[in-house]
């Protein structure tokens, strides 16, 4: 048996020789940029007609590499290898396909800034993002390797005399999963392995701002043992290969993470009944979110700072977890703005390849125009304090921006933004700082900061989010100590890292008898 799950811990740059190991593994990774890559279909290398590029967002004109464009026949013959695979796949003993997760694990902790570095360079991750987003791909992969033994033991049913009865926990079949760009390791390899831990064979189509990562993740799983046919790697647009592996009768589930509007047209074409199809498929979505910080006016003000300045600027705001509206008591809410602008205004932005900088580019040209729009559009709504101009050059940078005396039902107070912009909210109390932090569609993260207990109760009963923090930022969820997943359009109610994840990617089969 496993020894009991730690989370992997972070690396502290601070330490000379750490450091010095991160920028080796930056140079490494800078000088195999450009390269051309296939997909991985039933074992086999794929080429397509076509080629899009994956480029360096702080400097657009390094290209990362170049992907196959794939085609929707691609999808359908991954999703026939899958199927295939999947006829012994499902019947491997449950303690094989855990001991797969826990090598690959091993695996990537040996490799681990490599993967960091790969994520400075085609995402604009931090070294300190970048570290972390690979820690938690490694707390994945051995928590849910542990998670599955625990399904596979004998489970509780209530005892009948002249019966023997028995619960078994089985795979669904040929998987779909879509990660998005901004974890482009954590979350596809937290689907990915619950998905083949389970038992099931996958159909991997990451996000086309990430494909490098994507495909160092598949070379890791071919290393660690994972057979031919049980995963499968097809690049390009989601409109193409995404929508067939979606729509495709022989695929028995969707696990998506991304925005509203895909992850609700997922939703929609998964549940359209297709020629051949014999099951009702499964989506498992996460969505994003609005997510609120209350600052009450007992608060320590110095850490509600903090926590609003890292939650909502750490990774550029490119978080579902992400702070996006600071709700402020009116009592101490000038005072508030004065500290928060002095703690922004210190935030470094530029090539996340250099330490000392915070905040990097964001992720593509259409994000950075989406970001600026925003932006404009908070200065229609309320009183830009800090920040809201791109920076000069050709990297997809933006200043992080904050806007106050935002009202609560506003365009910079409803949408997901996804980018460095705050909007701060005066509160008139208590009650008013509770029903703003409702006040959206969404549901996923929020934090509270107050000395006073009650409130933290009254939060505790109100406060309608799926991760609520107290004293503390709002984004850092770990596997296993704070499961993660949200409410309403922030996704289907999944729990990442947590103990009901899995039963998500497996079925219950009964099977009884008479003595």
């Amino acid at each position: 048996m496993p020894s009991e799950f730690k989370n992997e811990p972070m690396t502290d740059f601070s330490r000379p020789e750490n450091a010095a190991a991160f920028k080796k593994a930056l140079d490494e990774v800078s000088a195999s940029l450009g390269r051309t890559y296939p997909m991985w279909i039933g074992g086999r290398e794929v080429t397509s007609s076509q080629t899009f590029a994956s480029i360096d967002p702080a400097r657009p004109a390094v290209v990362i590499g170049h992907f196959q464009k794939g085609e929707p026949s691609h999808a359908d013959d991954a999703v026939a290898a899958a199927a295939e695979a999947f006829k012994t796949w499902s019947h491997e003993p449950v303690e094989r396909r855990a001991d797969l997760l826990f090598r690959a694990a091993a695996l990537m902790r040996e490799r681990k800034h490599l993967f960091s570095a790969w994520m400075v360079y085609e995402v604009g991750k931090s070294w300190p993002e970048a570290d972390g987003d690979t820690a938690e791909a490694i707390d994945f992969m051995e928590f849910y390797g542990r998670e599955m033994l625990r399904y596979a033991d004998k489970q509780p049913l209530t005892p009948l005399a002249g019966e023997r009865n028995e619960l078994e926990y089985i795979a669904l079949g040929v998987g779909a999963i879509i990660p998005p760009w901004n974890f482009p390791n954590a979350i596809l390899v937290g689907m990915t392995t619950a998905a083949l831990v389970s038992g099931n064979t996958v159909v991997l189509k990451p996000s086309s701002d990430s494909p490098g990562v994507a495909w160092q993740v598949v070379q890791l799983l071919r290393d660690a043992g994972v057979p031919d046919g049980v995963l499968n790697l097809v690049t390009g647009p989601g409109g193409g290969p995404g929508n067939r592996l979606v729509e495709h009768p022989h695929t028995r589930f969707v696990a998506f993470t991304g925005s509203k509007e895909v992850g609700l047209g997922i939703n929609e074409r998964a549940a359209r009944l297709q020629p051949g199809q014999i099951w009702i498929k499964r989506v498992i979505a996460e969505m994003g979110g609005k997510d609120s910080i209350i600052i009450d006016k007992s608060a320590d003000l110095d850490q509600a700072v903090e926590g609003v300045t890292v939650s909502a600027f750490g990774y550029q705001g490119q978080k579902c977890s992400a702070c996006s509206r600071a709700i402020v008591d009116a009592a101490i809410y000038d005072t508030f703005l004065e500290k928060l602008s002095e703690r922004v205004r210190q935030i470094r932005v530029g090539p996340t390849d250099d330490p000392g900088n915070y905040m990097g580019p964001v992720i593509n040209k259409s994000a950075h125009q989406s970001i600026l729009g925003y932006i404009e559009t908070g200065r229609q709504e309320g009183r830009q304090i800090v920040g809201g101009e791109a920076l000069p050059g050709d990297g997809f940078f933006v200043q992080p921006t904050v806007f106050a005396d935002i009202q609560p039902d506003a365009t910079l107070s409803q949408e997901e933004i996804f980018g460095p912009v705050l909007a701060v909210i005066k509160a008139r109390g208590w009650e008013d700082a509770v029903a703003i932090a409702n006040n959206t569609e969404y549901g996923l993260t929020g934090a509270v900061y107050t000395r006073d207990e009650e409130k933290i109760q009254d939060a505790k009963r109100r406060f309608h989010v799926g991760n609520l923090y107290f004293n503390r930022k709002c984004t850092g969820a770990l596997v296993g100590v704070h499961p993660f997943g949200g409410f309403n359009m922030s996704g289907t109610d999944s729990k990442a890292g947590g103990r009901d994840y899995l039963a998500l990617f497996l079925q219950a089969k009964l099977m009884s008898r008479l003595q």
